[in-house]
């Protein structure tokens, strides 16, 4: 089953991962992971965000 896409959940799980990359006692080892999931959440986001920019498109064309 595919799992639908959460934006607001995106948002906040990077919110969450900005404090922990910001906490002085936060490892290097964990700030590298940190990051790499970042990353993920911003593509999937901006993914997220194209798709919708395309409906609205779509829909002001018609």
């Amino acid at each position: 089953m595919k799992e639908t896409f959460d934006y607001a959940k995106a948002v906040e799980e990077l919110e969450a991962i900005a404090a922990k990359v910001e906490d002085p006692q936060t490892g290097i080892g964990d700030i590298d992971r940190y990051i790499k999931r970042s990353e993920e959440l911003i593509a999937a986001c901006r993914a997220y965000l194209r798709g919708a920019r395309e409906k609205l498109d779509a829909m002001d064309n018609q």
